[in-house]
Protein backbone atom coordinates (compact mmCIF):
# COMPACT_ATOMS: atom_id res chain seq x y z
CA UNK A 1 0.00 0.00 0.00
CA UNK A 2 1.34 3.44 -0.95
CA UNK A 3 1.89 5.59 2.13
CA UNK A 4 0.08 8.86 2.72
CA UNK A 5 3.45 10.65 2.74
CA UNK A 6 4.19 9.29 -0.76
CA UNK A 7 0.82 10.46 -2.10
CA UNK A 8 1.35 13.95 -0.67
CA UNK A 9 4.87 14.03 -2.12
CA UNK A 10 3.56 13.08 -5.59
CA UNK A 11 0.69 15.57 -5.32
CA UNK A 12 2.89 18.49 -4.24
CA UNK A 13 4.10 19.43 -7.76
CA UNK A 14 0.45 19.48 -8.89
CA UNK A 15 -0.38 21.81 -5.98
CA UNK A 16 2.31 24.25 -7.04
CA UNK A 17 1.30 24.14 -10.69
CA UNK A 18 -2.27 25.00 -9.69
CA UNK A 19 -1.02 27.78 -7.42
CA UNK A 20 0.89 29.16 -10.40
CA UNK A 21 -2.24 29.01 -12.56
CA UNK A 22 -4.27 30.77 -9.87
CA UNK A 23 -1.59 33.45 -9.53
CA UNK A 24 -1.58 34.04 -13.29
CA UNK A 25 -5.38 34.19 -13.55
CA UNK A 26 -5.60 36.63 -10.63
CA UNK A 27 -3.01 38.94 -12.19
CA UNK A 28 -4.71 38.87 -15.58
CA UNK A 29 -7.92 39.89 -13.84
CA UNK A 30 -6.11 42.66 -11.98
CA UNK A 31 -6.91 41.12 -8.59
CA UNK A 32 -3.63 40.00 -7.01
CA UNK A 33 -4.40 37.03 -4.76
CA UNK A 34 -1.03 36.39 -3.11
CA UNK A 35 1.44 38.07 -0.78
CA UNK A 36 4.88 36.47 -0.55
CA UNK A 37 5.02 36.48 3.26
CA UNK A 38 1.58 34.96 3.68
CA UNK A 39 2.07 32.25 1.06
CA UNK A 40 5.42 31.20 2.54
CA UNK A 41 3.87 31.14 6.00
CA UNK A 42 0.92 29.01 4.88
CA UNK A 43 3.01 26.51 2.91
CA UNK A 44 5.58 26.37 5.73
CA UNK A 45 2.83 25.46 8.19
CA UNK A 46 1.78 22.73 5.79
CA UNK A 47 5.35 21.44 5.86
CA UNK A 48 5.36 21.30 9.66
CA UNK A 49 1.99 19.54 9.58
CA UNK A 50 3.50 16.83 7.38
CA UNK A 51 6.54 16.52 9.65
CA UNK A 52 4.31 16.15 12.69
CA UNK A 53 2.14 13.62 10.87
CA UNK A 54 5.09 11.25 10.57
CA UNK A 55 5.46 11.14 14.35
CA UNK A 56 1.72 11.15 15.13
CA UNK A 57 0.96 8.22 12.85
CA UNK A 58 0.72 5.95 15.90
CA UNK A 59 -2.36 7.92 16.94
CA UNK A 60 -3.86 8.81 13.59
CA UNK A 61 -3.51 5.33 12.04
CA UNK A 62 -2.06 3.02 14.70
CA UNK A 63 -4.97 3.24 17.14
CA UNK A 64 -7.44 2.88 14.27
CA UNK A 65 -5.65 -0.26 13.07
CA UNK A 66 -5.70 -1.81 16.55
CA UNK A 67 -9.41 -1.11 17.00
CA UNK A 68 -10.24 -2.45 13.53
CA UNK A 69 -8.34 -5.65 14.31
CA UNK A 70 -9.57 -6.30 17.85
CA UNK A 71 -12.90 -4.48 18.28
CA UNK A 72 -14.55 -4.45 14.84
CA UNK A 73 -18.13 -5.70 14.68
CA UNK A 74 -17.80 -6.78 11.03
CA UNK A 75 -15.03 -7.78 8.63
CA UNK A 76 -15.76 -5.60 5.61
CA UNK A 77 -14.08 -6.67 2.34
CA UNK A 78 -11.54 -4.14 1.05
CA UNK A 79 -12.20 -5.16 -2.57
CA UNK A 80 -15.95 -4.42 -2.54
CA UNK A 81 -17.02 -1.21 -4.30
CA UNK A 82 -19.80 -0.55 -1.81
CA UNK A 83 -17.29 -0.64 1.04
CA UNK A 84 -15.28 2.14 -0.61
CA UNK A 85 -18.32 4.25 -1.41
CA UNK A 86 -19.84 3.89 2.04
CA UNK A 87 -16.43 4.52 3.64
CA UNK A 88 -16.05 7.80 1.75
CA UNK A 89 -19.54 8.92 2.72
CA UNK A 90 -19.08 7.92 6.37
CA UNK A 91 -15.63 9.54 6.56
CA UNK A 92 -17.02 12.78 5.15
CA UNK A 93 -19.89 12.66 7.66
CA UNK A 94 -17.47 12.14 10.57
CA UNK A 95 -15.22 14.87 9.17
CA UNK A 96 -18.18 17.25 9.28
CA UNK A 97 -18.52 16.66 13.03
CA UNK A 98 -14.80 16.91 13.70
CA UNK A 99 -14.70 20.15 11.72
CA UNK A 100 -17.77 21.51 13.47
CA UNK A 101 -16.44 20.64 16.94
CA UNK A 102 -13.18 22.28 15.88
CA UNK A 103 -15.13 25.56 15.86
CA UNK A 104 -17.25 24.87 18.96
CA UNK A 105 -14.76 23.35 21.44
CA UNK A 106 -11.77 25.48 22.38
CA UNK A 107 -9.16 22.72 22.68
CA UNK A 108 -10.07 21.53 19.18
CA UNK A 109 -10.11 25.12 17.89
CA UNK A 110 -6.58 25.49 19.28
CA UNK A 111 -5.48 22.99 16.65
CA UNK A 112 -7.80 24.03 13.82
CA UNK A 113 -7.15 27.79 14.19
CA UNK A 114 -3.95 27.44 12.16
CA UNK A 115 -5.98 26.84 9.02
CA UNK A 116 -7.97 30.06 9.57
CA UNK A 117 -5.18 32.46 10.53
CA UNK A 118 -4.40 33.70 7.03
CA UNK A 119 -5.89 37.04 6.10
CA UNK A 120 -5.83 35.96 2.44
CA UNK A 121 -7.80 33.23 0.68
CA UNK A 122 -6.03 31.30 -2.05
CA UNK A 123 -4.73 27.82 -2.81
CA UNK A 124 -1.77 28.25 -0.46
CA UNK A 125 -4.32 28.60 2.35
CA UNK A 126 -5.38 25.01 1.64
CA UNK A 127 -1.86 23.88 2.54
CA UNK A 128 -1.95 25.80 5.81
CA UNK A 129 -2.58 22.91 8.19
CA UNK A 130 -2.19 22.25 11.90
CA UNK A 131 0.62 20.23 13.45
CA UNK A 132 -1.47 19.23 16.47
CA UNK A 133 -4.75 18.13 14.92
CA UNK A 134 -3.72 14.47 15.13
CA UNK A 135 -3.60 14.59 18.93
CA UNK A 136 -7.40 14.39 19.24
CA UNK A 137 -8.81 14.26 15.73
CA UNK A 138 -8.41 10.47 15.43
CA UNK A 139 -11.13 9.98 18.05
CA UNK A 140 -13.83 11.08 15.60
CA UNK A 141 -13.00 8.30 13.12
CA UNK A 142 -13.08 5.35 15.49
CA UNK A 143 -16.68 4.47 14.46
CA UNK A 144 -15.24 3.40 11.09
CA UNK A 145 -12.81 1.06 12.84
CA UNK A 146 -15.57 -0.38 15.01
CA UNK A 147 -17.67 -1.07 11.91
CA UNK A 148 -14.75 -2.93 10.36
CA UNK A 149 -13.54 -0.69 7.54
CA UNK A 150 -9.99 -1.89 6.69
CA UNK A 151 -7.07 0.41 7.45
CA UNK A 152 -6.16 0.62 3.74
CA UNK A 153 -9.67 1.85 2.90
CA UNK A 154 -9.67 4.34 5.78
CA UNK A 155 -6.30 5.84 4.77
CA UNK A 156 -7.35 6.07 1.12
CA UNK A 157 -10.68 7.80 1.70
CA UNK A 158 -9.04 10.16 4.20
CA UNK A 159 -6.59 11.21 1.48
CA UNK A 160 -9.39 11.60 -1.08
CA UNK A 161 -11.33 13.82 1.32
CA UNK A 162 -8.22 15.89 2.07
CA UNK A 163 -7.08 16.28 -1.53
CA UNK A 164 -10.57 17.24 -2.69
CA UNK A 165 -10.58 20.23 -0.37
CA UNK A 166 -7.50 21.79 -2.00
CA UNK A 167 -9.26 23.30 -5.01
CA UNK A 168 -12.05 24.99 -3.04
CA UNK A 169 -9.61 27.47 -1.46
CA UNK A 170 -9.75 30.12 -4.16
CA UNK A 171 -11.50 33.37 -5.01
CA UNK A 172 -10.95 32.84 -8.74
CA UNK A 173 -13.87 30.41 -9.19
CA UNK A 174 -17.35 31.86 -8.81
CA UNK A 175 -20.73 30.22 -8.25
CA UNK A 176 -21.26 26.75 -9.74
CA UNK A 177 -25.06 26.46 -9.73
CA UNK A 178 -26.42 23.06 -8.69
CA UNK A 179 -22.92 21.94 -7.65
CA UNK A 180 -22.93 24.50 -4.81
CA UNK A 181 -26.11 22.96 -3.45
CA UNK A 182 -24.64 19.47 -3.10
CA UNK A 183 -20.88 19.73 -2.73
CA UNK A 184 -18.37 21.82 -0.86
CA UNK A 185 -17.35 24.37 -3.48
CA UNK A 186 -15.19 27.51 -3.58
CA UNK A 187 -18.23 29.68 -2.90
CA UNK A 188 -19.38 27.54 0.04
CA UNK A 189 -15.90 27.31 1.52
CA UNK A 190 -15.23 31.03 1.16
CA UNK A 191 -18.24 31.51 3.41
CA UNK A 192 -16.75 29.01 5.88
CA UNK A 193 -13.46 30.91 6.10
CA UNK A 194 -15.23 34.25 6.38
CA UNK A 195 -15.92 35.71 9.80
CA UNK A 196 -18.63 38.22 8.97
CA UNK A 197 -21.55 37.71 11.34
CA UNK A 198 -23.68 35.98 8.71
CA UNK A 199 -20.94 33.47 7.85
CA UNK A 200 -19.36 32.73 11.22
CA UNK A 201 -19.13 29.01 12.02
CA UNK A 202 -20.93 27.68 8.95
CA UNK A 203 -20.33 25.28 6.03
CA UNK A 204 -18.23 22.55 7.63
CA UNK A 205 -18.60 19.89 4.94
CA UNK A 206 -15.44 18.42 3.40
CA UNK A 207 -16.75 16.98 0.12
CA UNK A 208 -20.52 17.20 0.61
CA UNK A 209 -22.27 20.37 1.76
CA UNK A 210 -25.49 18.42 2.32
CA UNK A 211 -24.39 17.70 5.90
CA UNK A 212 -24.64 21.42 6.62
CA UNK A 213 -28.06 21.58 5.01
CA UNK A 214 -29.22 18.63 7.13
CA UNK A 215 -27.90 19.99 10.43
CA UNK A 216 -28.65 23.68 9.98
CA UNK A 217 -25.15 25.05 9.51
CA UNK A 218 -25.36 26.00 5.83
CA UNK A 219 -25.12 29.58 4.61
CA UNK A 220 -24.90 30.85 1.06
CA UNK A 221 -22.28 33.36 0.00
CA UNK A 222 -23.83 36.80 -0.46
CA UNK A 223 -22.30 39.29 -2.88
CA UNK A 224 -23.77 42.11 -0.81
CA UNK A 225 -21.70 40.96 2.17
CA UNK A 226 -18.29 39.92 0.78
CA UNK A 227 -16.40 37.33 2.86
CA UNK A 228 -13.82 38.70 5.27
CA UNK A 229 -11.05 36.34 6.32
CA UNK A 230 -8.90 35.91 9.41
CA UNK A 231 -9.41 35.32 13.12
CA UNK A 232 -10.85 37.44 15.91
CA UNK A 233 -7.49 37.29 17.68
CA UNK A 234 -5.10 38.04 14.80
CA UNK A 235 -1.84 36.08 14.77
CA UNK A 236 0.27 38.93 13.37
CA UNK A 237 3.34 36.75 13.11
CA UNK A 238 5.12 34.56 10.58
CA UNK A 239 6.47 32.29 13.33
CA UNK A 240 5.11 28.78 12.58
CA UNK A 241 5.62 27.53 16.14
CA UNK A 242 3.64 30.43 17.58
CA UNK A 243 0.94 29.90 14.94
CA UNK A 244 0.46 26.35 16.29
CA UNK A 245 0.77 27.30 19.96
CA UNK A 246 -1.01 30.64 20.35
CA UNK A 247 -4.49 29.42 21.35
CA UNK A 248 -3.09 26.69 23.59
CA UNK A 249 -0.94 29.33 25.32
CA UNK A 250 -3.68 31.91 25.78
CA UNK A 251 -6.07 29.23 27.05
CA UNK A 252 -3.48 27.95 29.51
CA UNK A 253 -2.91 31.48 30.78
CA UNK A 254 -6.65 31.98 31.33
CA UNK A 255 -6.85 28.60 33.07
CA UNK A 256 -3.97 29.62 35.36
CA UNK A 257 -5.64 32.91 36.25
CA UNK A 258 -9.08 31.38 36.86
CA UNK A 259 -9.89 31.10 40.57
CA UNK A 260 -12.37 28.21 40.34
CA UNK A 261 -11.16 24.72 39.38
CA UNK A 262 -14.32 24.27 37.35
CA UNK A 263 -13.41 27.26 35.19
CA UNK A 264 -9.87 25.92 34.74
CA UNK A 265 -11.45 22.96 32.96
CA UNK A 266 -14.30 24.76 31.21
CA UNK A 267 -11.97 27.19 29.46
CA UNK A 268 -10.70 24.23 27.40
CA UNK A 269 -14.08 22.78 26.41
CA UNK A 270 -16.23 25.90 26.06
CA UNK A 271 -16.52 27.61 22.66
CA UNK A 272 -13.56 29.71 21.45
CA UNK A 273 -13.53 33.16 23.03
CA UNK A 274 -15.22 32.08 26.27
CA UNK A 275 -13.41 33.30 29.39
CA UNK A 276 -14.20 32.87 33.09
CA UNK A 277 -15.95 35.97 34.46
CA UNK A 278 -13.22 36.69 37.01
CA UNK A 279 -10.48 36.38 34.39
CA UNK A 280 -12.33 38.63 31.93
CA UNK A 281 -12.81 41.22 34.69
CA UNK A 282 -9.17 41.24 35.81
CA UNK A 283 -7.62 40.86 32.37
CA UNK A 284 -10.06 42.47 29.91
CA UNK A 285 -9.50 42.34 26.19
CA UNK A 286 -10.42 45.24 23.92
CA UNK A 287 -13.53 44.96 21.81
CA UNK A 288 -12.94 44.01 18.23
CA UNK A 289 -12.77 46.83 15.70
CA UNK A 290 -12.73 46.03 12.00
CA UNK A 291 -9.14 46.77 10.90
CA UNK A 292 -8.18 48.42 7.63
CA UNK A 293 -4.76 46.81 7.29
CA UNK A 294 -3.21 43.37 7.03
CA UNK A 295 -0.10 42.13 8.79
CA UNK A 296 2.53 42.51 6.10
CA UNK A 297 5.95 43.82 7.22
CA UNK A 298 7.89 45.41 4.33
CA UNK A 299 10.66 43.29 2.83
CA UNK A 300 13.32 44.48 0.41
CA UNK A 301 13.30 42.81 -2.99
CA UNK A 302 16.78 41.21 -2.58
CA UNK A 303 15.83 39.80 0.83
CA UNK A 304 12.52 38.56 -0.59
CA UNK A 305 14.41 36.65 -3.30
CA UNK A 306 16.77 35.24 -0.67
CA UNK A 307 13.86 34.06 1.48
CA UNK A 308 12.17 32.42 -1.54
CA UNK A 309 15.39 30.57 -2.42
CA UNK A 310 15.95 29.29 1.11
CA UNK A 311 12.31 28.32 1.41
CA UNK A 312 12.54 26.35 -1.85
CA UNK A 313 15.61 24.53 -0.51
CA UNK A 314 13.75 23.65 2.69
CA UNK A 315 10.85 22.32 0.61
CA UNK A 316 13.28 20.09 -1.26
CA UNK A 317 14.68 18.80 2.01
CA UNK A 318 11.15 18.15 3.25
CA UNK A 319 10.57 15.93 0.21
CA UNK A 320 13.68 13.96 1.17
CA UNK A 321 12.46 13.74 4.79
CA UNK A 322 9.08 12.32 3.74
CA UNK A 323 10.81 9.88 1.40
CA UNK A 324 12.98 8.45 4.17
CA UNK A 325 10.21 8.48 6.83
CA UNK A 326 9.60 4.74 6.57
CA UNK A 327 13.25 3.66 6.71
CA UNK A 328 15.33 6.14 8.74
CA UNK A 329 15.91 5.83 12.47
CA UNK A 330 13.84 7.84 14.92
CA UNK A 331 16.85 9.99 16.05
CA UNK A 332 17.61 10.86 12.40
CA UNK A 333 13.99 11.80 11.74
CA UNK A 334 13.75 13.88 14.92
CA UNK A 335 17.00 15.68 14.17
CA UNK A 336 15.96 16.42 10.60
CA UNK A 337 12.53 17.63 11.70
CA UNK A 338 14.08 19.98 14.27
CA UNK A 339 16.44 21.35 11.62
CA UNK A 340 13.60 21.98 9.15
CA UNK A 341 11.31 23.62 11.73
CA UNK A 342 14.17 25.82 12.95
CA UNK A 343 14.85 26.89 9.37
CA UNK A 344 11.20 27.83 8.84
CA UNK A 345 11.19 29.78 12.10
CA UNK A 346 14.27 31.76 11.08
CA UNK A 347 12.77 32.52 7.67
CA UNK A 348 9.65 33.76 9.43
CA UNK A 349 11.79 36.00 11.62
CA UNK A 350 13.55 37.40 8.54
CA UNK A 351 10.17 38.25 7.02
CA UNK A 352 9.16 40.01 10.25
CA UNK A 353 12.35 42.08 10.20
CA UNK A 354 13.63 40.72 13.54
CA UNK A 355 17.09 42.13 14.28
CA UNK A 356 18.45 38.78 15.48
CA UNK A 357 17.21 36.90 12.42
CA UNK A 358 20.23 37.54 10.09
CA UNK A 359 22.57 36.20 12.77
CA UNK A 360 20.46 33.09 13.30
CA UNK A 361 20.16 32.58 9.55
CA UNK A 362 23.91 33.00 9.13
CA UNK A 363 24.54 30.31 11.74
CA UNK A 364 22.03 28.02 10.03
CA UNK A 365 23.43 28.28 6.52
CA UNK A 366 27.06 28.02 7.70
CA UNK A 367 26.25 24.87 9.67
CA UNK A 368 24.38 23.47 6.67
CA UNK A 369 27.42 24.13 4.49
CA UNK A 370 29.99 22.77 6.93
CA UNK A 371 28.42 19.55 8.25
CA UNK A 372 28.06 17.66 4.92
CA UNK A 373 31.44 18.89 3.64
CA UNK A 374 33.42 18.10 6.79
CA UNK A 375 31.49 15.09 8.02
CA UNK A 376 30.43 13.53 4.73
CA UNK A 377 27.00 12.84 6.23
CA UNK A 378 23.47 14.14 6.06
CA UNK A 379 20.30 13.28 7.90
CA UNK A 380 19.52 9.66 7.08
CA UNK A 381 22.51 9.36 4.73
CA UNK A 382 25.58 7.78 6.34
CA UNK A 383 27.97 8.31 3.42
CA UNK A 384 27.18 11.38 1.35
CA UNK A 385 28.61 11.54 -2.17
CA UNK A 386 31.51 14.00 -2.26
CA UNK A 387 30.11 15.96 -5.19
CA UNK A 388 26.77 16.37 -3.44
CA UNK A 389 28.48 17.46 -0.22
CA UNK A 390 30.48 20.03 -2.19
CA UNK A 391 27.36 21.32 -3.94
CA UNK A 392 25.58 21.76 -0.59
CA UNK A 393 28.62 23.57 0.81
CA UNK A 394 28.78 25.92 -2.19
CA UNK A 395 25.04 26.76 -2.18
CA UNK A 396 24.85 27.46 1.54
CA UNK A 397 28.29 29.07 1.69
CA UNK A 398 27.16 31.55 -0.98
CA UNK A 399 23.96 32.05 1.03
CA UNK A 400 26.04 33.06 4.03
CA UNK A 401 27.99 35.53 1.91
CA UNK A 402 24.78 36.97 0.48
CA UNK A 403 23.57 37.76 3.98
CA UNK A 404 26.42 40.24 4.34
CA UNK A 405 24.77 42.43 1.68
CA UNK A 406 21.18 41.85 2.68
CA UNK A 407 19.49 43.81 5.42
CA UNK A 408 15.88 43.40 6.58
CA UNK A 409 13.84 46.54 6.06
CA UNK A 410 13.96 48.59 9.23
CA UNK A 411 10.42 49.68 8.48
CA UNK A 412 9.27 46.11 8.89
CA UNK A 413 10.01 45.92 12.59
CA UNK A 414 8.59 49.33 13.21
CA UNK A 415 5.46 49.26 11.10
CA UNK A 416 4.63 45.58 10.85
CA UNK A 417 1.66 46.14 8.54
CA UNK A 418 0.77 47.25 5.07
CA UNK A 419 -2.36 49.27 4.44
CA UNK A 420 -5.04 47.53 2.40
CA UNK A 421 -7.67 49.44 0.40
CA UNK A 422 -10.99 49.56 2.24
CA UNK A 423 -12.83 47.65 -0.48
CA UNK A 424 -10.49 44.66 -0.10
CA UNK A 425 -9.58 44.93 3.56
CA UNK A 426 -9.35 41.57 5.26
CA UNK A 427 -10.53 41.52 8.84
CA UNK A 428 -9.09 39.36 11.58
CA UNK A 429 -12.31 38.54 13.30
CA UNK A 430 -12.11 35.40 15.31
Amino acid sequence: MISAEAVITFATPVFFVLIGVELLVARLRGRPAYRTHDAISSIGLGVISQLAGVFLKLLTVGVYAWCAQHLALFALPAEAWWVWLSALLLYDFLYYWLHRMGHEVNILWAAHVVHHQSEHYNLSTALRQTATGGLLGWLFYLPMALLGYPVSVFVAVALIDLLYQFWVHTEQIGRLGWFDRVFCSPSNHRAHHAVNDRYLDRNYGGILIVWDRLFGTFVEEDDADPPVYGTRSPLRSWNPLWANAEVYWHTAVDAWHARRWRDKLLVWIKPPGWRPADVAARYPKPDFVLPSERFDPPLSQPLKLYVLLQFALLLGMTTQFLGMAGTASLPALLGYAVYLVAGLCVIGALMEGRRWAPWAEGARVLATAAVPLLGGRWFGIGHLDGHIALAIAVVFGLSAMALLWLRPSSAGAAAGVATVPAESATASLR
